[in-house]
């Protein structure tokens, strides 16, 4: 590592106090590691902190300002071009709202010749005496998070009980802070979760797009401007860079004058509206001029969000999903105004049409073997979860130890293949690796079908004016697991090997509607593995648009509700995350027997309609299969 190569005179004494600025930077300067990125515009972190003295004297870089956007002072600006100029920004090429790899390759291009980069400063606080802060910035070419825009500043602290370097040299650091979006962690120097190359050395974890700072590789999750609203993930594989350091003096007047950028006081990066602008510099926050007072605000933690658990993690997933999507939601309105709320309007009146089109009364829940409309389909299921709640909600409470077993078993599968000195994940796993997911896919849905046929059997023994609780429903649906298990795996080798050439999606999409009434076939028909897929697909057939419907909205809307007011408690709580991700699973198992209900419905209505004769095809019949007929 080298210090700053420019140098102006500066008298001795300044001389010696900025020799030993400089060895306190190089003495803890951080190791920076990178989410990996395997190749070039794909999945990871391409950006790393670069020598901004790549920028000047770049023609593809231009200052503007400060006007307008638009307005151009200069192309190519030189570091002494800066000096001073308050509202004006800096505009390199590409479309902050729409970056593609433009801005991944230009900074590949203009950092050829230059190494990574990292700037120290020391600086004291006037309302802090005998505390100094020794940081360190860094800048990156792009923050392609959910607030996308060009350029981004990110800093680490180190905090001494020292007057100034010299005294600094000769101590420990008391603490360290990470900066993460509008806030920053702290970390005790000795803490557990701080980890130090030789000693001395902090390692930092920037998060792959946002580059905001961590102690460890996780998947972080924040709530509130402070923390970042959205998902930060720091977890690898990782590139390990260690950045050239480039102390920035804390004399002004000699800062400026070896480093003329530093009194910047535009944007370094292109102006667009609200959190898409372009970031201020380090001389314009407040960790520059009172570094004390502002590490009294660090926050003592961040947030990992749990990546598994019996509950599952939908609330955390959800919310990392909702946050990102309406960024991206934003950025198109920002874009395309018109066209984009001539969208949303134009979706919001396709629901209105279809919706005003079907028939939702009557319900007529019982009396179950009869034709249907689409929204009588919805309400009826509706209307019987409501009518028997206890037992319906038994069986979406009995789902969860049966999620329990499931996962058991997916731990013993996956366990005894990595006995048996077998590699279950990586890419030089191949096949194995498909063949994991697909055994993790086949039971995941297995649970999911066991809710089905157990809701199907203690829907008919309703209809049929018996009694049956949650527990005997699942002891007849367990009954026939082996040939819902078995057309299960059939369905899953058939998805994966369509899935598995990518064109060929659409037909799996539309195998999986064909294969849907399965769970329902298995219980109420007593079919085989085979014959319940075959049966499945003669009673979908003519009507794949209405099971493709009533299924998706069947299962979006109650299944939202779980992660939805996950997302409410993460924004609106202090709720730990994995309590989110337990209210959301519970919930997700309570609303399963209404899917299963719908679908149900939908089985009994394709069956009515199949097995009619067309003289008997009127519109309304009061039971147009009997309930004991149902179980042939």
């Amino acid at each position: 590592m080298a210090a700053a190569a420019a140098l102006v005179a500066v008298p001795s004494a300044a001389a010696a106090a900025l020799d030993d600025e400089i060895a306190l930077a190089e003495k803890h300067a951080p190791v920076v590691r990178l989410v990996e990125q395997p190749e070039d515009c794909g999945p990871g972190e391409p950006y790393e902190p670069i020598d901004v003295d790549a920028l000047f004297d770049e023609p593809t870089v231009a200052l503007r300002g400060p006007w307008n956007a638009l307005d151009l002072i200069r192309v190519g600006p030189t570091a002494d071009d800066l000096v001073g100029l308050y509202e004006y920004h800096l505009d390199f090429p590409g479309d902050a709202l729409d970056p593609g790899c433009t801005y991944e390759r230009w900074a590949n291009r203009i950092t050829e010749e230059h190494d990574p980069t990292v700037y120290a400063h020391v600086a004291t606080d006037p309302d802090r005496p005998g505390q100094l802060a020794l940081q360190y910035w860094f800048f990156y070419a792009y923050n392609d998070w959910n607030n996308l825009h060009e350029g981004d500043w990110e800093t680490v602290q180190l905090v001494f009980d020292a007057a100034d370097a010299g005294e600094a040299l000769g101590q420990e650091p008391v603490s360290t802070g990470y900066s993460q979006h509008e806030g920053s962690e702290r970390a005790d120097w000795g803490d557990e979760k701080l980890e130090l190359v030789d000693g001395r050395r902090p390692v930092v974890y920037p998060a792959a797009g946002s580059h905001a700072n961590f102690y460890d590789d996780a998947l972080f999750l924040g709530s509130s401007a402070d923390q970042g609203v959205g998902c930060d993930d720091t977890r690898g594989p990782h590139d390990e860079i260690d950045p050239r350091v480039v102390t920035i003096p804390s004399d002004a007047a000699t800062a400026r004058g070896q480093l003329p950028w530093i009194a910047f006081e535009g944007r370094w990066g292109e102006l667009q509206e609200a959190f898409f602008n372009g970031p201020t510099g380090p001389n314009l926050k407040e960790s520059w001029v009172e570094p004390i007072v502002a590490s009294e605000d660090w926050r003592d933690r961040a947030y990992a969000v749990p990546t598994a658990g019996v509950f599952g993690t939908d609330a955390t997933d959800g919310f990392c999903s909702v946050v990102q999507r309406g960024s991206r939601a934003l950025v198109q309105l920002l874009r395309n105004p018109a066209v984009t709320l001539l969208v949303i309007a134009a979706l919001l009146l396709l629901i209105a049409v279809a919706a005003a089109r079907t028939t939702w009364t009557p319900t007529a829940p019982l009396r179950v073997g009869r034709r249907r409309a689409w929204g009588q389909i919805v309400s009826a299921a509706g209307r019987m979860y409501v009518a028997r709640a206890p037992l319906f909600l038994g069986i979406g409470l009995l789902l969860i130890p049966v999620s329990v077993l499931i996962a058991l078993l997916q731990a013993l599968v996956f366990g005894g293949l990595g006995l048996a000195g077998v590699d279950v994940s990586g890419e030089g796993a191949g096949a194995l690796v498909l063949f994991v997911l697909a055994v993790g896919t086949t039971l995941t849905l297995l649970g999911i079908s066991l809710v089905q046929a157990a809701t199907a059997c203690a829907l008919i023994r309703i209809d049929e004016g018996e009694s049956i609780g949650p527990v005997d429903a699942y002891r007849e649906a367990f009954a026939r697991v082996r040939p819902l298990l078995g057309g299960i795996g059939i369905a899953v080798a058939i998805w994966f090997v369509l899935g598995a050439t990518v064109f060929l999606i659409p037909l799996a999409v539309w195998i999986a509607v064909r294969f849907s009434l399965l769970a329902q076939v298995v219980e109420l028909e007593d079919a085989s593995a085979v014959g319940a897929l075959r049966r499945s697909s003669a009673l979908v057939r003519g009507r794949w648009w209405r099971v493709a419907s009533l299924v998706g909205v069947g299962s979006l809307i109650p299944l939202a509700v779980g992660p939805l007011l996950g997302v409410v408690l993460i924004l609106a709580t202090d709720a730990p995350f994995a309590l989110a991700n337990v209210v959301a699973g519970v919930i997700n198992a309570l609303a399963m027997p209404f899917v299963a209900l719908v679908t149900t419905y939908l089985y009994l209505d394709a069956r009515t309609r199949l097995e009619l004769e067309p003289e008997d095809e009127r519109d309304e019949l009061p039971a147009e299969l009997s309930a004991a007929a149902e179980r042939s």
